[in-house]
């Protein structure tokens, strides 16, 4: 029988609701469980990248161009459960049979002990042919490097090259050579920060610290991949700080160190003004002065080039050959046989020695040259965004500097200095000195909200949490990203242009999308498939929304040094900006999954464009969101004006769900190192109530999703909400689980999964006391308690991957009962819990968890009731944002802009990662 005013599209979704639950079930349970020979995998249709490749160039096709051969590569493989890590290592095979030699290491294990992910590493200039697979097997690398380990000394020889790497001191490279020719020297790490703002009064006192290494470790030595980190801190006569990581990247038949470099900022942001952060070296000049030359990248393309002392443009001409010559970087002929009216006279032609390329914005740099200081500079040229390579050197060796994302990193800069002399010294400023010094305080006075009746006021009135003290930078962090090239003579103009584009955009392998959905990795996700117009509608719409956030980070310049990969979080219509300067709608530091939506929407898509932007949010939210030194260490900032300024810190934008994508996807040991540090934040909360204003309010805040310890703590509890909480702290102690195999890990998780089970209530009681020690909740689960936010932190794609992994029955059952009962109508929801459903928001969000429900208690009836949810969603997240952009010009805005009315981040991801579940689980409805 047709229920009276159903739709003909709801007729057709509850025929069809039964074979996508079963469908589903066979997805979800054989797509991880089947051991399959690597690349013999059924391929999911849509996937725009080619069935029989394991591995593929993030931009499509081998890169080319003078500089395409001289990069090392290294990525994460997926594996499906079952397959065994294989001793005699693996090779990466061609689809004309040819192999090439792999570096191969274990990164994560699946619990029976099979292999989950494999790291790999090969030469510069690998992987260049096509229908690439990593299958088991040995061959000879094609190049090599070695490291040795001598003393305080780590010697890496790459080919020529021979790099030393310091393992005390203020060197961290101590010199590079070349053949017979030490072509680098003493690169070192400087700060400087004065004790006062550029606004006040008086003269400030500026104080300068070098980076100092305290430990070395050698992580990997070969044969083709070598990996040394540095840790240490800026000392100066002002006191040590700073603490930093450095690690260097050695891949064999490279002629270029990787850089990675973090730091974190743990001054005092009324006292400590950061003015200079930079990367210096020494560079030995052999060379007579018009055979030194200096080149800086440009854009689209282009290079400046010039020497230190010109022959071009002299009222007398020192001769073709001469000419031509230095304006191609090579040697010029020998002085003999210059023209007689010129030679007697060179050492009048004035040789410039300071050289100073700056990127004070997204928009513009500009480039100035002096003679030597005490002269003055004279400008030089203007262009609009560096991808910041410099190069100082001549025909007997040189040095190419660089840092990536340069010019999003604004203010930046490149020097060359004393490139006249015996030894120049360039710098790569991540911060240049000459910009405005950084001033990090909270930015409005919050000194008259000194009680909490106060400070939730002005929560109501601007959606940011204010408390005296608590809007604290000290603890962030930022990692930067350098490359130094040690040459045996200056490169030509086209290969020097194309190192700049290669740092603005690095060329890279990537596990092919379809090999990381046929093994199982990250919960329900499939890549795009085509399928009738309402299918299309959704991914359309998936389509444009990526498309509009990677248009708006460009557009609305959201760039800087603690600003770029963050986006904003809520937008204002009657300016038609994104609200910058509005309490909690201004940045969203990874607010309802942000990072989860973009990185869901890379493997979906293998688009390159958003995979660099979750590239960039994961190095943004994972260092500059959270703390990782001093009172708040381990926790994130809620969203707000500055990064660290809203005083809500919490383990939900700490989580290590939004950093395992691109940990695997890279091998990126940073990412690790921070996902390593968060398996104790839940510690953090023994001193940081992060709920402790919702126990001074009469009624908690709409939106705030508080839920309330019901007793109070014994010693050694911890209050934790499921969600937002715990479910935050899961990603951690599961990413630590499979990388080490430790199970101390997998039993923390599962005696909080018991203890929830156990409680009267489960899920639905949202939250209890947790014992620290043993990882159980001990009180709390007798009342429901319900809160929008518990579930759209990550806990639901973490919980689906965990319950492929770990066999517990009783946690299940309360699971899919929350996940079956969050969205159910209210009758429903009162006669199965004996409580109303107060608290849940989020409808259309929260259709993925019926979506899951239905397909795990095989009820078609909650199938077809999770599209309603999704389409039909009536509350605040449901509004329609899928008519796209529009644009707003004339005297409505500073420039013109594209807009979608009442955008909100929160919708856009929500909606994006509710799509992404509904389409995998139940997708078939749509057809």
């Amino acid at each position: 029988m047709t229920k009276p005013g159903w739709s003909r599209r709801e007729i057709l979704a509850q025929t069809l609701a039964t074979s996508a639950v079963a469908g589903s079930m066979a997805l979800m349970s054989g797509r991880a469980n089947a051991a399959t020979t690597p690349g013999g995998a059924q391929e999911p249709l849509g996937s725009g990248i080619a069935p029989g490749d394991d591995v593929v160039w993030l931009d499509g096709a081998p890169p080319s161009g003078a500089d395409s051969q001289n990069w090392g590569q290294s990525w994460g493989q997926p594996w499906p459960r079952g397959t065994r890590l294989d001793k005699r290592g693996y090779v990466l095979e061609s689809a004309g049979g040819a192999r090439e030699a792999l570096q191969t290491w274990p990164m994560a294990w699946w619990p029976d002990g099979s292999i989950k992910w494999t790291g790999h590493a090969l030469p510069a200039g690998g992987g260049q042919a096509s229908g690439l697979r990593v299958v088991p097997g040995s061959a000879k690398p094609a190049q090599t490097l070695f490291l040795r380990e001598a003393g305080d000394t780590i010697t890496v020889t790459v080919g020529q090259t021979v790099w030393t790497v310091g393992r005390s001191g203020e060197a961290l490279i101590r010199s590079a050579r070349v053949g017979s020719n030490d072509v680098l020297q003493s690169v070192r790490l400087i700060a400087s920060a004065q004790d006062r703002p550029d606004d006040e009064d008086g003269a400030p006192a500026l104080a300068r610290w070098t980076g100092t290494i305290e430990s070395a470790t050698v992580e990997q030595s070969g044969p083709i991949r070598a990996v040394v980190k540095l840790d240490g801190r800026h000392r100066g006569s002002e006191g040590d700080w700073m603490p930093f990581s450095v690690r260097l990247y050695f891949h064999a038949g490279a002629d270029s160190v990787r850089i990675v470099h973090s730091m974190v900022f743990d001054g005092d942001p009324a006292k400590r003004f950061i003015r200079g952060l930079g990367l210096e070296g020494a560079v030995p000049m052999r060379d007579k002065l018009h055979d030194r030359h200096v080149r800086f990248a440009g854009e689209n393309g282009g290079l400046w080039a010039e020497a230190v002392r010109p022959l071009t443009g002299l009222r007398r001409d020192p001769g073709k050959a001469f000419r031509s010559a230095q304006v191609a970087g090579q040697a010029t002929p020998p002085l003999d046989q210059m023209s007689p009216a010129l030679r007697q006279n060179l050492d009048y032609v004035p040789a410039f020695g300071d050289f100073r390329l700056r990127q004070p914005n997204a928009d513009g740099f500009s480039i100035i040259k002096r003679t030597r200081p005490g002269f003055g500079w004279i400008d030089v040229d203007t262009a609009g965004r560096c991808p910041g390579l410099g190069y100082i050197g001549g025909p007997s060796g040189g040095v190419a500097f660089g840092m990536h994302d340069f010019w999003q990193r604004c203010p930046v800069g490149l020097d060359v200095a004393d490139a006249a002399g015996d030894t120049a010294r360039f710098t790569v400023w991540y911060h240049a000195p000459d910009a405005p010094a950084m001033d990090l305080r909270f930015y409005h006075d919050v000194m008259g909200m000194d009680d909490y009746e106060k400070q939730n006021a002005g929560l109501d009135a601007t959606y940011e949490d204010y408390e005296p003290g608590w809007g604290d930078p000290s603890g962030v962090a930022r990692t930067t990203e350098f490359r130094l090239w040690a040459l045996p003579a200056t490169p030509s103009r086209e290969r020097l242009a194309g190192m700049g584009q290669n740092l603005a955009a690095p060329p890279r392998l990537v596990a092919n999308v379809a090999r990381v959905h046929s093994a199982g990795m990250f919960g329900p996700w499939s890549p795009i498939a085509k399928g009738g117009p309402l299918r299309e509608k959704v991914e359309t719409r998936a389509k444009r929304e990526l498309d509009f956030y990677i248009g708006q980070v460009d557009q609305r310049r959201w760039y800087g040094f603690w600003n770029y990969g963050d986006v904003m979080h809520s937008y204002d219509n009657d300016r038609h900006v994104w609200r910058y300067d509005i309490g909690g709608f201004a940045w969203d530091n990874s607010e309802l999954s942000t990072d989860l939506w973009l990185w869901y929407g890379f493997l979906r898509t293998g688009r390159a464009d958003v995979f660099r932007l979750a590239e960039a949010m994961t190095r943004h939210t994972g260092e500059v969101d959270v703390y990782h030194s001093g009172r708040f260490k381990g926790l994130g900032t809620r969203h707000g004006v500055q990064h660290w300024g809203d005083s809500s810190k919490q383990p939900r934008i700490s989580n290590a769900a939004f950093r395992r994508f691109y940990y695997y996807l890279t091998t990126d040991e940073r990412c690790g190192d921070l996902m390593h540090a968060l398996v104790d934040s839940d510690h953090a909360l023994k001193t940081v109530d992060i709920g402790r204003k919702v126990l001074h309010r009469a009624e908690p805040l709409a939106g705030t999703g508080a839920v309330v310890p019901e007793q109070p703590l014994a010693e050694g509890q911890v209050f934790m909400q499921f969600g937002t909480v715990w479910g935050s702290l899961l990603g951690a102690w599961l990413t630590e689980w499979e990388r080490t195999r430790d199970t101390r890990w997998r039993d923390r998780i599962v005696a909080g999964m018991r203890s929830i089970a156990a409680m009267p209530k489960g899920w639905l009681a949202g939250g209890g006391a947790l014992d620290l020690a043993s990882g159980r909740f001990v009180s709390g689960g007798n009342e429901v308690n319900m809160s929008h936010l518990n579930g759209v932190f990550g806990v639901f794609e973490i919980t689906a991957e965990l319950l492929e992994l770990v066999d517990e029955p009783a946690y299940r059952k309360v699971w899919l009962e929350y996940c079956e009962l969050y969205n159910a109508p209210e009758a429903e929801f009162r006669a199965r819990t004996g409580s109303p459903g107060k608290g849940r928001a989020l409808t259309q969000a929260h259709s993925r968890f019926t979506a899951y429900a239905g397909v795990q208690l095989g009820k078609p009836e909650l199938v077809k009731r999770a599209w309603g949810e999704f389409f039909g969603a009536g509350d605040r997240e449901g509004r329609d944002q899928s008519r796209g952009a529009h644009r707003v010009d004339g005297a409505a805005v500073l420039k013109p802009v594209d807009e979608i009315a009442e955008v909100s981040t929160n919708d856009a991801a929500q909606w994006g990662i509710a799509a992404t579940v509904n389409l995998t689980l139940i997708g078939d409805v749509l057809e």
